[in-house]
Order: structure tokens, then C-alpha cells, then sequence
């Protein structure tokens, strides 16, 4: 079984991408709000939610994305440690959603799911987020297997699909403007006490059937 959300692009890459901050401080460390600005981006373009975005929704690109995460940027902004917490991150893009006062911030709602969970539990809530149409934030800090989750360590990035194949749970990443592959039990299982986890997004009843 596989399901993948109908992503977007922005000039040719698979959503937003960190590098293209010029901002010295958010290339470095903005990697949570740029999963909060892709949340928006898709969720305006997908669900009906343009409320939640400040550009045109309908032509994005790289100039209007790195004017949006200066906007995202007080709200999520990167500092010593990182956003290394699921609750700084929904604190933070829940002050960000509060204060456009509109109905489209009122209407998404977020929990944590902890990276201490079972792996079980984890992909259920995956295969749960993915069939409503939603992405996943997540949050990996330390991992034992650096050759294959290095460039995902202490990194926000989003889940956009699953694919079950071969007895593994496979998840598409998106992140630096690209699409990958990763293994979901491997990465879940990292090897360290200090762990990330998911954060689980729900709509309002009003916002669920739009499209």
C-alpha cells in the first residue's frame, strides 16, 4: 500500500528549500519555519486555506518563499539548541496562526506525538495523517546511523507519503527542496535518549471537505 499527497513545487523543486534563506541566521537554523511555511503553502493550496498565506498561492516562487519565512521568522525563530522541542514548534506556529486572525488560523489544530511512542503507534498516525490529506511535521535529532540520516539530524522536515513494501514502512521526506526516501523504523529507532517525534494536524469540521 502507498498513498503520497498531491505536493507543489516552487520553481522546480519539491516545496520549499532552506538554502535558498539568505537571511544568514534562517539558512542555518530555519529549518522548523520552513516546515511551518510549507504547512501553509500547502494547505492554502490543497485544502482551501489561502488565509494562511500571504502570496499568491496560485504562482509561487523562490522571492515570494523567502519573503514568507522572514514573515514565519519571529514566530519560529532559530536559536541555541535549535527548536529541539514538538511543543516549541506547535507554540510557536500556533502564535503565528493566532495572529492572522482569520478563520483559516483558527481552523488547524496541532498535538504532539513523542518520539518515545511506539514505532507502531507512529505509523499509524502517518497512515492516519497521509489518508486525510495531511503532511506531517517531524522533528529527528540525534541518530545513531549517520550515513543515512545525517542530513536529517536535528532538522525539521515534512512527511508527504508512505509506502509499505517488502515488510518495511517507507516515508517521502520533504526537505532542502527535494523528495526522499527514508526508512520509518530505522529512523524512528535512533539510538538516543533525547528524541524528536511528529506533530499530528487536524482541521476544524468547516475546513475538512474543502479541496
Amino acid at each position: 500500500m502507498e498513498r503520497h499527497l498531491d505536493y507543489f513545487e516552487i520553481e522546480g523543486a519539491y516545496g520549499g528549500n532552506q538554502d535558498w534563506f539568505t537571511n544568514i541566521v534562517m539558512h542555518i537554523g530555519g529549518c522548523g519555519a520552513a516546515t511551518a511555511c510549507d504547512t501553509c503553502i500547502y494547505l492554502a493550496l490543497r485544502r482551501g486555506m489561502t488565509g494562511l498565506y500571504p502570496g499568491d498561492v496560485r504562482h509561487l516562487t523562490k522571492q515570494d518563499y523567502k519573503d514568507f519565512s522572514m514573515k514565519m521568522k519571529p514566530y519560529l525563530k532559530p536559536r541555541a539548541g535549535g527548536i529541539d522541542r514538538l511543543e516549541t514548534y506547535i507554540e510557536g506556529f500556533q502564535a503565528y496562526l493566532r495572529d492572522l486572525g482569520n478563520e483559516d488560523g483558527k481552523a488547524l489544530v496541532m498535538e504532539p506525538l513523542h518520539g518515545e511512542k511506539d514505532v507502531e503507534e507512529a505509523k499509524e498516525a502517518v497512515r492516519r495523517e497521509i489518508g486525510q490529506g495531511l503532511p506531517v511535521p517531524c522533528l529527528l535529532l540525534y541518530h545513531r546511523d549517520r550515513k543515512q540520516f545525517g542530513d536529517f539530524t536535528w532538522h525539521w522536515f515534512l512527511l508527504t507519503g508512505y509506502e509499505e513494501r517488502g515488510g518495511r514502512f517507507y516515508v517521502t521526506a520533504a526537505t532542502y527542496g527535494e523528495a526522499s526516501e527514508l526508512d520509518f523504523e530505522e529512523m524512528w529507532d535512533t539510538g538516543y535518549e533525547k528524541k524528536g517525534g511528529l506533530v499530528l494536524y487536524s482541521l476544524d469540521e468547516k475546513t475538512k471537505d474543502r479541496q
